[in-house]
This record gives structure tokens, sequence and C-alpha cells, in this order.
């Protein structure tokens, strides 16, 4: 069973963000299993293979399981909580698709089995104490999600459908657009998307499908869209104006292709 707490992180310029953090509990899982349980009795363990559930946190150098993960209200800058194992040999590609995927960082609640190590240096810079050379890994608690994505219906007055700009950026490059496509900001990305999926409850929003970066979208209409905690997201269907280009990179990492500096814009369902 996962439980959702809330607590309070000091960022920059001593602002106060709401955090969430998801830690496992021992409801219907044996407390000997955990991560701070295997921690405990390291010695028992090395050299042996051993089931652990915990919190998986993936990004860029960063694969460990721990027993919990806190977060920012947006999903983002995911950072472990208690010890962390090393885990070498994830497959991520496998599960990723079960676990939060805020834009940043892969993290959620798995059982991980693997071969235990505990007398070495692991991990970037030798500075993890433990390891587990996974063998197999199960999401304890899969993340549902319900995906809603723009009509491809003709718009007319001259128009362009998400679809067709998607599908065709090199007629369009270099030209004024006028398009309909779901915005979305998360403070790290800026984009026109073909579609959103939220998680059951409305949470962890992300973009889905094809994507255009977006500059100037205007804050006025963002506060008739979906509006996170703390202002930590934005999404909704849109129509926007703006000029286009195709072929470069753009973005965040310079990670897309595509790039609409907006001129004007109005939501399409506040």
């Amino acid at each position: 069973m996962l439980h959702h707490v809330f607590l309070s992180r000091r960022v920059k310029n001593i602002l106060l963000i709401s955090v969430s953090v998801l830690v496992l509990a021992a409801c219907g899982q044996a407390e000997e299993n955990l991560v701070p349980s295997i921690v405990a009795e390291a010695d028992t363990y090395n050299g042996t293979e051993v089931t652990i559930d915990g919190t998986y946190i993936g990004r860029g150098g960063l694969s460990v399981l721990a027993f919990g993960v806190s977060t920012l209200d947006n999903g983002l800058d995911a950072q472990p909580i208690g010890d962390q194992i090393w885990l070498e040999n994830f497959p991520e590609e496998e599960v990723r698709d079960f676990l939060h995927q805020p834009g940043d960082s892969v993290y959620g609640a798995v059982r991980v089995t693997g071969q235990f190590a505990a007398d070495g240096a692991f991990g970037p810079e030798s500075q993890y104490q433990y390891q587990l050379d996974v063998t197999a890994v199960d999401p304890i608690a899969q993340v549902r999600r319900t995906e809603t994505r723009v009509s491809d219906e003709a718009l007319g007055d001259g128009k362009i459908t998400f679809a067709d700009l998607a599908s065709n950026p090199s007629t369009y490059n270099g030209q004024p657009v006028t398009t309909r496509g779901y915005y979305f900001w998360n403070g790290l990305i800026f984009v026109l998307s073909e579609g959103i999926s939220t998680e059951d409850d409305g949470r962890n929003p992300q973009p889905i499908g094809a994507k255009i970066w977006m500059e100037g979208f205007p804050p006025d209409v963002a506060g008739e869209l979906n509006v996170g905690p703390n202002n930590t997201y934005v999404w909704g269907l849109v129509e926007v104006t703006g000029d286009f280009q195709s072929e470069g990179s753009f973005g965040h990492e310079g990670a897309y292709t595509e790039f609409l500096q907006v001129t004007s814009a109005q939501a399409v369902e506040p």
C-alpha cells in the first residue's frame, strides 16, 4: 500500500513549496523485505540473492532503490528518502510505463530481486555502500493514466490541424500558423502537444504524442487552464497563432525539432 504525505521544502528566495512524499508502508508487505531492514542486516545478506520492496528513482546518472521519494508538487526533482541501494542492470525500459514519469526522472514502488553486495563502493564516484545486481523487477502499484488527445477534424478559416502540422512540418517551416493542441508547462517543459496524460487522481500531467516547443504563451491565458498546486504546472486545450519553425534543435536539451513563437492564444476549454 502506498501513502502520500505532504511536507515542505525550502527553495531559492526562501520560497516554501509543498512536497509530496511517496513511501512504502508495511501494509501487506513483509517488513524484513523493505530497504531499511535489508540495510540494517547488510552483513547477513551480503553476497546473497534477495528480494527488496522499495521505491525506484531513476534519472541521468542515478539508479537507486530507497524507502521513499520526495518530489515537488509538479512531480519534478525526485529525491530519495533514507538509505539507498545502487541498482546495477535495472531494466527501466521494461517497467517505466507503470511508474511516475514527470519529465526529469522515473520513480515508483517496485519489488526487485538480485545479488546484494555490501562490501564495496558502488555507482557514480563509488558513493554508494550497497548494491543490488538486478535479475528481476515488478511494479508494486502500477500507475494508471487517462489520455486526452486533440481532435484531427478540420478547423477551417485557414487553420491547420495539429496532426497536419506535426506530420508535415517542413511544409509550414518559416510561416505563421494557427493550430490547436494541448499547452503544457511545468517549469521545465513548455510545449504544445498532441495530448495530455494524467494519473487517475488528476496528478502528474504529462504531454503525450507529437510535441512542439513553444515560447511566448500569454500568462493570462495560462491562468484560464488547469493549474497545479502552487502553480507548479499548467495544461489545457488551446488555439494558438505564431511563427513556426522546423528541422531545428529547440527547447530543453535541444530535444525538440519544431518550435512555435506564439503571437496570440486562447483557451478552447477554459
